[in-house]
Formats: C-alpha cells, sequence, structure tokens
C-alpha cells in the first residue's frame, strides 16, 4: 500500500464501499471543509453520486480509521527508526499494512518493554545457543548449554531454559505468525462458559450458559455480551480456546503443529528436536494461545458493540420518526398506584394548560372522583387524545382514560377524544434534568414526566431529542457496550432524523435546533433569545441576524430550518436558499409565479430536470428541487395509528394461548421483536415466528413503534413470559394448521433456521438473556 494520502484513501474506500473514487474524495474534502452529513446527503447529490446519510456515516468512519492508521504508521515509523532499526524491509512491509492489528504485530519486537527472561539471557550471551538449538545440531543440548554457563545461569538446564525464552520471545514476536495463529484461532476456536461454583441459584438467569459452547464464528452480538456479563457478575466461567471442547487436547496439537511448521521449528530427526518441540509447546501455551485469547475476546467485544449500537440506533430511528398525532390538544397521565396519577393538559402546541394529580386506585370512591375530575378538565380544554404512559398502573389508568371518554361523549361534547398508550421510557430522566428544570422552574417533578407524555404523542421527534438518547430505552445490552461508539451512533442518529423531517424554527425548542445540522449549541440558544427578542422570523435570511450564526452555519442549516407563514414561499420547503435561483428559472419557464406552481403537480410533472440542469445546479438536485415544489415540507414519517388493546386483558395472568391480539413493537433484536400487548410485560415474537419464509433479520419484518397484531403462543405467568406469533395460523405449541404450515425452506436455510431457534433456546430464555424489554 505504500503508506496512503488523500488520494489513496479515497481509492481504498472506493474500493470497499463499491463508489466512485472522484465521489469518495469529494466527500472527504465537504466533510474536511465542515459540511455535515445531513448537508451532503440532501443537498450535494451531485459531488457525491447520490450517496444517502448511512453510506456517508460508514465512510466518515472509515476515513477516520484509515487516518487513524495512517497517524499510528507515522509513529511506528519513527520509533523504529530512532532505534537505528528501520530496515528497507521493514519500512515496506509497515507502509504496505492496512489494519491496526497488523502494524501492532510488526512493532511488537521494537516496542521499549520492561526487562524479560529473554532479555537477561541475551545480555548472559544465550542467543548463539539459541540460534543453534534452533537451526539443528547433532551435538546433545546439555553438552552445548554446559559451554554458556555463566553468572545467573549456573548449569546446563538453566542455560537451555534461558534459550528456550529467547526462542519463545521470538515466536511471540514475529508478526507473521502472531497474525497467521491469531485469524485461524478465531476461525477455528469456541467460546465456553461453565457456571461458577456455589453460583447456580443466584445466576439462575444465566442457566443456558451453564454447560455452553459455541464456535466464534456463530456468537450472536446478544450471546457474547450474555457471557461476558454472566462473567463480570462473577457468575459465570467464560474461556476462549482453540476447538470443540471434547477435542482440545487435538486443538492444541494441531496450533503447535502450525507454529512449528510456520516457524521452521518442525522435528529434523536431530539432537534438538525436542528442545525446538518445547519451544513450540512453551510459547503456544504462555504466549500464543494467551494472545489470541485475548485478542479473540476484544474483537468478539468489538462485534458484538457493533451489532448492538446497530440494533440500537435502528430502533431509535424508528422511535424518532414515528407518526406524530399532530398539533390536537392532548392529556397525558403519568400512571401510578400509591404516588397517584400525574396529569397535565397542554394545547396544539404544546403549551401546559392545566396540571393536576389524582388517586383512582385509592378505592372507589377515589376512582369516580378521579374520573369526574378528569373528564371536566378534558371538556374544559377540548383535549383530543388521552396519552397513558406504559408503566406500572397503565392498563388501570386506561380503562379510567376510556371512562372519561365515554363520559364526554355522553355529554355531547364538541370533541370525542381517543385514548392511546405511550411509551414513557426515559420520561423520568427527562423529569428530573436540568432541561426540564428550565422549562418548567415552578413545576412539580412528577407532573414534568406527564407534559413529556403528552407531548412525546403530538410529536416524538421533538420531545425525545430532550433525552439522552441511551435513556430512551430501545436498546440491547446498552450498559455493557462501549459508551463512546454507542453514544456516536446514537447522536448521528438523531441528527438524521430530524433533518430528515426538518424544524420550524419558529416554535422549534434549543434541544430540537441543536439537532440541526450545523447549529451548535450556543447557535441554538441564540436563535430562540433572538426570537424571544424580536418575534418570529419572517425569512431564513434573518437567521443571518442572530450571533455567532454565520455563512458557514447558515449553509448547512438553512434548508432543514422552516419559516411558516413568512415573506417568502420556499422558506417553508426543504428548498436550500441557494437553489432559489433554480426555482426563479422553473418558475419563469411556466409562466406561473411561485405560489401558483407549488402543488401543481400537472404542470411539475410535465417538466423534464434536465432542461433546468447546469453547471451548478444537476439533474439530480433539480429532481429533489420539482419534487419538494410539488409536497413542499412533506414529513417522511407515517401517518398516525394506534394499537387497540383488547379489554379484560391487562396482565400476564390475563393471557391464554391463542388469543388473537394488536400491540405496538417496542425493540427490535437480532433475534425477535418485543410487542407490548398491554399487560406491563412485552411478549417475544421470535425471528423464528415472523414469516413463512427463513428471516435473517427481523428488521425485514417489523419495526419499533409499529401496530401489529399477533397471536399467542405460550405464557409463562410465574417467569412473566409470553411467546407470540405474527402468523396468526399458527397454533400454540409451535405447529401450523394442516394445510397451511409454511412452505419448506431450502435444506440449507431450513438447517439455518433450525439451528438459529435452537441457539436461542425457548422464548422464555430468549427474553431472559435479551437485556432489555420491561
Amino acid at each position: 500500500m505504500a503508506g496512503m494520502n488523500s488520494n489513496s484513501i479515497a481509492q481504498k474506500i472506493a474500493q470497499e464501499l463499491q463508489c466512485q473514487p472522484q465521489h469518495v474524495q469529494a466527500v472527504i474534502e465537504l466533510l474536511d471543509e465542515g459540511s455535515t452529513v445531513p448537508f451532503i446527503a440532501r443537498y450535494r447529490k451531485e459531488l457525491t453520486g447520490g450517496m444517502d446519510d448511512t453510506q456517508l456515516r460508514s465512510l466518515e468512519q472509515r476515513l477516520t480509521y484509515l487516518r487513524e492508521l495512517e497517524d499510528r504508521r507515522a509513529t511506528v515509523l519513527k520509533a523504529i527508526e530512532d532505534q537505528g532499526k528501520l530496515t528497507d524491509e521493514l519500512r515496506a512491509q509497515i507502509l504496505d499494512v492496512d489494519t491496526k492489528a497488523r502494524l501492532e504485530d510488526l512493532y511488537l519486537p521494537y516496542k521499549t518493554t520492561r526487562r524479560t527472561k529473554a532479555t537477561i539471557a541475551r545480555e548472559a550471551g544465550l542467543q548463539p545457543l539459541a540460534d543453534l538449538l534452533r537451526e539443528g545440531t547433532d551435538r546433545d543440548p546439555a553438552e552445548l548449554a554446559a559451554e554458556y554457563i555463566t553468572e545467573g545461569f549456573d548449569d546446563a538446564k538453566a542455560v537451555l531454559t534461558g534459550a528456550r525464552s529467547i526462542v519463545i520471545e521470538e515466536l511471540a514476536t514475529n508478526a507473521d505468525l502472531v497474525g497467521s495463529v491469531r485469524e485461524e484461532f478465531f476461525e477455528r476456536g469456541y467460546a465456553q462458559a461453565s457456571v461458577v461454583a456455589g453460583k447456580e441459584e443466584a445466576g439462575a438467569k444465566y442457566r443456558d450458559y451453564f454447560d455452553f459452547h459455541e464456535p466464534f464464528s456463530k456468537l450472536p452480538s446478544h450471546r457474547i455480551l450474555a457471557l461476558l456479563r454472566g462473567e463480570s457478575e462473577g457468575v459465570l466461567q467464560v474461556n476462549f480456546e482453540p476447538g470443540h471442547p471434547d477435542q482440545l487436547d487435538e486443538a492444541h496439537e494441531y496450533f503447535q503443529g502450525r507454529i512449528a511448521h510456520l516457524a521452521g521449528l518442525e522435528a529434523t530427526g536431530d539432537a534438538a528436536d525436542k528442545f525446538r518441540a518445547e519451544c513450540v509447546r512453551f510459547g503456544w501455551r504462555t504466549k500464543l494461545a494467551v494472545s489470541s485469547a485475548v485478542d479473540t475476546r476484544v474483537r468478539l467485544k468489538e462485534r458484538a458493540d457493533q451489532a448492538a449500537v446497530e440494533v440500537f440506533s435502528r430502533n431509535l430511528k424508528d422511535l424518532l420518526l414515528a407518526a406524530p398525532a399532530g398539533q390536537r390538544a392532548v392529556l397525558g397521565l403519568d400512571p401510578g398506584y400509591r404516588n397517584g396519577v400525574k396529569c397535565a393538559v397542554v394545547d396544539r402546541t404544546g403549551k401546559v394548560l392545566d396540571t393536576v394529580i389524582v388517586y383512582p386506585h385509592n378505592g372507589q370512591a377515589r376512582w369516580e372522583e378521579a374520573r369526574m375530575i378528569l373528564a371536566q378538565l378534558a371538556a374544559k380544554h377540548s383535549v383530543e387524545l388521552l396519552a397513558v404512559g406504559n408503566g406500572t398502573a397503565s392498563r388501570e389508568t386506561e380503562k379510567l382514560s376510556r371512562e372519561i371518554c365515554e363520559l364526554i361523549t355522553q355529554a355531547d361534547a364538541a370533541v370525542r377524544p381517543q385514548t392511546v398508550i405511550v411509551s414513557e421510557s426515559g420520561a423520568s430522566v427527562y423529569s428530573a434534568s436540568e432541561l426540564a428544570a428550565e422549562e418548567f422552574p415552578d413545576m412539580d417533578v412528577s407532573l414534568r414526566g406527564a407534559v413529556s407524555i403528552a407531548r412525546r404523542l403530538q410529536d416524538p421527534l421533538a420531545e425525545l431529542v430532550k433525552i439522552d438518547p441511551k435513556s430512551i430505552g430501545v436498546g440491547q445490552y446498552q450498559h455493557d457496550v462501549n459508551q463512546t461508539l454507542l453514544a456516536q451512533g446514537l447522536e448521528a442518529v438523531v441528527e438524521d432524523a430530524v433533518n430528515s423531517v426538518g424544524v420550524d424554527v419558529n416554535s422549534a425548542s434549543a434541544p430540537l435546533l441543536r439537532r440541526v445540522a450545523g447549529v451548535s449549541s450556543t447557535v441554538a440558544d441564540n436563535i430562540v433569545a433572538y426570537r424571544d427578542e424580536h418575534g418570529a422570523f419572517a425569512s431564513r435570511k434573518e437567521l443571518l441576524k442572530v450571533p455567532r450564526l454565520g455563512p458557514k452555519a447558515f449553509e448547512q442549516a438553512a434548508g432543514f430550518l422552516r419559516i411558516q407563514g413568512g415573506t417568502d414561499r420556499l422558506d417553508s420547503s426543504a428548498v436550500h436558499p441557494e437553489a432559489y435561483p433554480l426555482v426563479h428559472r422553473i418558475v419563469e419557464s411556466t409562466g406561473l409565479d411561485v405560489d401558483a406552481l407549488i402543488g401543481n403537480s400537472a404542470v411539475l410533472t410535465s417538466l423534464r430536470p434536465a432542461d433546468f440542469a447546469d453547471e451548478r445546479f444537476g439533474v439530480p438536485t433539480v429532481t429533489d428541487v420539482l419534487a419538494e415544489l410539488d409536497k413542499p415540507g412533506r414529513d417522511p414519517r407515517p401517518r398516525f395509528a394506534t394499537a387497540t388493546l383488547k379489554e379484560g386483558v391487562e396482565k400476564v395472568s390475563d393471557v391464554t394461548p391463542g388469543m388473537i391480539l394488536e400491540g405496538t413493537v417496542t425493540n427490535v433484536a437480532a433475534f425477535g421483536a418485543f410487542v407490548d400487548i398491554g399487560v406491563h410485560q412485552d411478549g417475544l415474537v421470535h425471528v423464528s415466528a415472523m414469516s413463512d419464509r427463513f428471516v435473517s433479520d427481523p428488521h425485514e419484518i417489523v419495526s419499533s413503534g409499529q401496530v401489529v397484531k399477533v397471536k399467542v403462543m405460550d405464557v409463562d405467568v410465574q417467569r412473566n413470559r409470553i411467546g407470540l406469533s405474527l402468523r396468526l395460523n399458527d397454533e400454540p405449541g409451535g405447529n401450523a394448521p394442516v394445510g397451511e404450515r409454511p412452505k419448506k425452506r431450502p435444506q440449507k436455510k431450513q438447517q439455518k433456521h433450525n439451528n438459529q431457534r435452537a441457539a436461542s433456546g425457548s422464548m422464555a430464555d430468549a427474553l431472559k438473556r435479551a437485556g432489555f424489554g420491561r
């Protein structure tokens, strides 16, 4: 590779991502200039070849890795050169490296380390003996060793031990050997786990791993993280071995043979065969097996972290882009037993109108009192939706809300309200946050949660951006994964989600504005302060008057900031101000004015993008502009819909096999999806029960927030476990009705499906291992 400059990095990334090198180079230049991924994805398609935000994020991550590799390469070259040991051959090897692991392998012999046994042996002059025995000799090694007896090595045995230490260290620092053994270890090895004596009862949730083994290559992320968590909790003894537990001796022999072959230490029939065999055996057992196991642990953890972050990110994206109920007056109810139900009414804009705490679950009299109070409150403020948090006492409170709706309907109110169950994940975190205290300094902490629940029904995105993404609760082992990686992944998801929808600059909160491309926390605060002082923004151009919002920030943010009812109709659309001249050319060609052209599908669909393309605006941009003029400010989120929960099914004991219920997907994992059916415990649809075809990724079938119909397959009341199926023709027990069985899978896919099912175990066990779900 001869090292990598900007062009060669672009070439490599282009090859990996299967993109054109000039497009990758353009993205790199844009990123270096301070452009954001949302801006590049939306407004620089000509330069990028139409890469979407996911591709751009992958490119950005790979660019960071390769640049870090270049920096480390330079450091390693200098360090070895300073030692006077940098040969032309070694320089060429280092310049050809394309992974950090390989670079560290090459650097290993030159690292400044503490004095080792091998170092001491070399200082005692034993290197020639080690070389001789390694190369081969017909003389008795003990006789040879006697000639090297010196201070610290008082007899032949000690001398041979010192010579062996030298050879072992050479094996452990041989880059090619270490790399080859490490890769083969990873390909052939197994993760093994057993229960720590005396922890059987306390660690019962890990019982699937009390006698467990699985190849590294097949370990899914959730099992890797479960093993490591069980180990950290002192329940499991986890080992990373070179082979199957029933064939460990053979595995050790195999690797010793490989090392002997790769290092030239195979038996030749001379007097030093035993010495070389000992070097190989000790080198494998004390060095290479250990380092390979450590490397495997790190790689598996990195792989699991990456997969877990991807799961979390996809679920978070689905939740953020869930259908908004829109501008409707909402009564939010944060359920509770002893501490009452906290209630807050917000108007169409999210402004808090009224709050109250009622105690419906403290006896019949309090139930009637709560019913009347809330019915009057809802009628007074023309409430259209009742948002009930899905936590403790949710179903009981949902029953109360239905009675409230009935009371209002019976009173012939102008508005007939509807009850909706809303995820309250993160609401308590928001309630106690500094941001909530700033928004509602005089409001009780417990009532702030009710406000959050009400607002997140109106606009999930606008409300959820106020909460640390890690606290929203749609992740898998989220506290076990690399927190930096998790934070970066989730921040990117939030940024992409906010910018895909767009933000009304005259109503957005500072936390929402901070997620807009190019808008820093300071600029977001300044926008709000300017708006408070001068009133609503009349145009996008006025944003340039905001302190610290300079030309670069304006370029990045303007297309995502919308102004409704301003002086320019285009300011309410996703058309970037830089493309306004293009719109004016389009307008002139049609003979219509802007207002007459916007939304005029008949005219806009008849126009050819190529007719308006020029050196500045290519066909992709013109196409986007025409689409935006057709449906300005269109919201990419789906239409608002809610699950209808079955009356009388309020706790796990109410659920029986065979029931067909409606619910909302709360989390999607590698092995299936969790569905809230309104009983305080999510049920699990295993991946094998999602479709009549083989499903490799549950996200192909469902997404977080989706309303689905499911069939109850099995219930374990004692352990709070519910097994569900999306195949409504399935019979409890796992068999579909005769004549309606799933189509037979191809043999390989069927075997993969069976392995997948067997590996995950029963529904209850999968739930237990999942690390999330209520």
